[in-house]
């Protein structure tokens, strides 16, 4: 018989990392995963997937493919895909993103940017006339070594070659757009640009806390009021050319002032490391490098799991 006055065990959450084009590393990770939690906990878990599933991993298209299935698969486990900024420059491409919501043309969005059409290479074949900026820029040609992230550009500023390959054409070819299936052209165009969650705990030196937790990309913007974010996340408002909330660095790294009001949990990947401070994580230590893990944190215990652990199961 259940003690009535006990209190009741506090649901799982699970935030997964960049995934980008690694689908070894995320079947790796999953399984894990669920030999980290137990398989009775894991079925009823809530999944947050930080975004950036494509771009410099070599299957983009089997790890859209893993993530829709995954529904049907765990149909008790709740899924929540966000949208990176590389899926949503992936959909900018492929003329997935909302129509702007004042009628007015997605090539507005190159007007602030157009100085660096020439160095990033923006993309210029067919159907580029009305593109979202970061559509442009993600089929773009960039060459030259990205200094960010000591490797070499793959084709593009968003390094989107393999991606454009693993559904087979060549980087900067419209044929992209015949190429990819119309689950995974659904499944991008259903990304939401942030997810807010009530009741999910958390482990803190005070012991475990009852929080609200917003998941969103790259972070939250300092200096800008919160609710407004929210909003026009939410609308996914594509008459803005960067979205900062889902590619900005240290403008959205520490949690706004307002939410420490009440206690607010803040995920986020996009980083390229891992970042865990009472309620800022930040969870992304693939950052797309071959070499690194990918890596996911379990609430409320803050247990990181990487797709590198040797497990037992």
């Amino acid at each position: 018989m259940t003690d009535p006055n006990s209190t009741p065990k506090p649901r799982v959450v699970c935030c997964v990392g960049d995934i980008h084009g690694y689908i070894t590393k995320l079947q790796n990770l999953w399984s894990n995963l669920e030999t980290t939690i137990g398989p009775s906990d894991f079925q009823t878990a809530l999944i947050i997937f930080l975004g950036d599933y494509c771009d410099r991993g070599p299957h983009t298209n089997k790890v859209l493919d893993f993530l829709i299935s995954l529904p049907s698969k765990y149909p008790n486990q709740s899924h929540v895909f966000l949208c990176g900024n590389h899926d949503l420059a992936f959909a900018a491409f492929l003329g997935l993103l909302p129509s702007p919501s004042d009628g007015s043309d997605l090539s507005e969005t190159w007007k602030e940017y157009e100085m660096n059409e020439e160095r990033e290479g923006w993309y210029k074949g067919e159907g580029y006339e009305n593109m979202h900026l970061q559509g442009r820029r993600w089929a773009g040609r960039m060459t030259g070594f990205n200094h960010a992230k000591n490797t070499e550009y793959k084709g593009s500023i968003y390094d989107a070659r393999p991606t454009f390959e693993s559904y087979g054409v060549p980087h900067g070819s419209p044929d992209l757009i015949k190429a990819v299936p119309d689950e995974h052209k659904k499944f991008l165009a259903d990304l939401v640009w942030v997810h807010e969650e009530d009741g999910v705990s958390i482990e803190t030196k005070e012991g475990l806390q009852n929080c609200k937790l917003i998941a969103v990309h790259a972070g939250l913007e300092k200096g800008k009021g919160v609710e407004g974010q929210l909003n026009y996340l939410k609308a996914k408002d594509t008459r803005i050319p960067k979205v900062e909330p889902l590619s900005g660095r240290k403008n959205v790294w520490n949690i706004p002032e307002e939410l420490s009001k009440t206690p607010t949990i803040v995920v986020s990947g996009h980083h390229g490391k891992v970042h865990i401070e009472d309620f800022r994580l930040i969870i992304d230590l693939g950052g797309g490098i071959e070499s690194n893990p990918v890596a996911a944190i379990v609430l409320p215990s803050k247990k990181m799991v990487l797709d590198t652990d040797r497990l037992a199961t």
